[in-house]
């Protein structure tokens, strides 16, 4: 039996495709279901995947997980065919990312620093088909990218809240955002203080965006948060 595509950054020519034509992975390829609705599909990946991923095309730029345009780059340019990458996008959705290390300077040295995970059937279904169109009809189209960072987000809680990709993992109802991977924030309804804290290290599944969002930034999605929880 085959092993599962796994990969540490897509695309990576595609190595899977052959595999995933056949139908084989964690549940066919995606042409098994409903006709994918791309527009849908957009909505879901910025609610539940912008935060860790770069896509131009969507406005995001996470940097925790690989960026997508760049991944997909050289494919789109050796004139690989959409269903190829969206099956391979699909297959990675179901399968997740698996164990990640990245080497890093810390105090004393280098060492590795765990980073998180990207979990297994984070959307599924029509859901996850949705997702993987809308990606492999845009990733790498313009060639590769750099992460545009949150800088244009300015200090509105409520944009950086939705820009950051808050909601992919949080249920927010003043935000519109319903992710299950961390708190509630509706139930929790925790302090300024302790959102600013949480922002700014991270914990858990949940990447620290220190240096990434400015201290302001974090204040005001702090605020944002506190004030809208419950509510």
């Amino acid at each position: 039996m085959k092993r599962p595509y796994r990969v540490g950054a897509l695309g990576a020519g595609l190595v899977a495709a052959a595999l995933l034509a056949a139908g084989c992975g964690t549940g066919g390829v995606a042409s098994a279901g409903q006709p994918p609705d791309t527009q849908s599909g957009q909505q879901l990946f910025t609610q539940s995947c912008g935060s860790c991923h770069t896509l131009q095309a969507a406005g995001t730029s996470g940097t925790i997980g690989p960026n997508l345009d760049n991944a997909f780059a050289a494919d789109v340019a050796q004139g690989y065919p959409q269903s190829s990458i969206e099956n391979v996008v699909l297959d990675q959705i179901r399968l997740g990312s698996g164990e990640i290390a990245t080497y890093t300077t810390i105090e004393h040295g280098k060492g590795i620093t765990p980073q998180p995970t990207m979990p297994a059937n984070l959307v599924k279904g029509q859901d996850a088909i949705d997702v993987a169109a809308y990606v492999a009809s845009v990733a790498g189209q313009g060639g590769f990218t750099t992460s545009g960072g949150f800088a244009s987000l300015g200090t509105d809680g409520a944009a950086i809240f939705k820009g950051a990709g808050c909601g992919g993992c949080h249920t927010l109802a003043a935000a519109g955002s319903n992710g299950t991977v961390g708190p509630n924030l509706d139930q929790l309804k925790p302090a300024t203080e302790i959102v600013a804290h949480q922002v700014t290290v991270g914990g858990g599944a949940m990447p620290a965006f220190k240096g990434k969002l400015s201290p302001a930034q974090i204040q005001a999605v702090a605020k944002y948060v506190s004030s809208s929880a419950g509510k």
